[in-house]
């Protein structure tokens, strides 16, 4: 038996990453798999099985399939109903950890893609005490213009599933996250949308091993608030004049 361990021999600690489809999450991801100390072994995802899509977000659950292959990851789904609140929401997030674990092995880990709403920092970790996690935050306090532009040089592609009309018109919903849209944000939305102004999905990018081929579909007011626009999968990318 060798003294001590060499750097080589070191063991990276598992990381589930809760994962919404869009940018920020795709980030923490690159993020994390930059870290030598740590390694994402799965995704964590709150879904609406009533509408078959990723809660929020408003994206198809065939196109979060898709995602979770085209990263090489497994998914594992934390089904919630519309309006719940957070009893439900810890019991959801609960059976998709107790799933992945079970999946996985004892993973003590779980990477948010959260940036600056402390808010939401100090639910997270509450929660972690209530269900016996660490959570990490490999993006928090970046300035979120030059992760915005980050994300467009580093060759990303994503679309604006929802809009918050109390924030930004819902024309944004459907454009794609490039330097024509952040050019065309008003100055009060944040660049990455964390005060919840858009959400994103990611269809193509360097972490994705192959493009996942959309077209943005119909487009629902829900809420009197809350625009959103359809991704569907299809055989060609969105056309110019959809993402516009």
């Amino acid at each position: 038996m060798r003294p001590f361990a060499s750097e080589d021999d070191r063991v990276s600690t598992p990381v589930l990453l809760a994962w919404s489809g869009g940018k920020d999450s795709i980030l923490a991801l690159a993020t994390l798999r930059r870290d030598t100390e740590s390694s994402v072994v799965g995704l964590l995802t709150t879904v609406a099985p009533a509408y078959d899509r990723i809660s929020i977000h408003g994206v198809r659950r065939t196109i979060l399939q898709a995602q979770a292959d085209a990263v090489g990851l497994p998914v594992f789904e934390a089904p919630l109903a519309p309006d719940s609140g957070n009893a439900e929401y810890d019991a959801a997030w609960a059976l998709a950890l107790r799933h992945a674990r079970a999946a996985l092995g004892p993973v003590a880990h779980i990477a948010y893609g959260d940036l600056f709403l402390e808010g939401v920092h100090r639910f997270r970790e509450e929660q972690s005490q209530r269900l016996g996690y660490t959570p990490l935050f490999p993006l928090w306090g970046q300035d979120t213009g030059s992760l915005a532009r980050h994300f467009i040089r580093a060759g990303y592609e994503a679309y604006l599933t929802c809009v918050d009309t109390t924030q930004l018109a819902p024309e944004f919903a459907g454009r794609r996250f490039d330097d024509a849209l952040l050019a065309d944000l008003p100055a009060t939305v944040d660049p990455c949308g964390e005060r919840g102004e858009f959400h994103t999905c990611v269809v193509a990018g360097p972490l994705l091993r192959h493009a996942i081929p959309v077209r943005c579909g119909e487009r629902v007011r829900r809420d009197g608030r809350f625009e959103y626009c359809d991704l569907v999968p299809r055989d060609s990318q969105c056309s110019a004049q959809a993402a516009a």
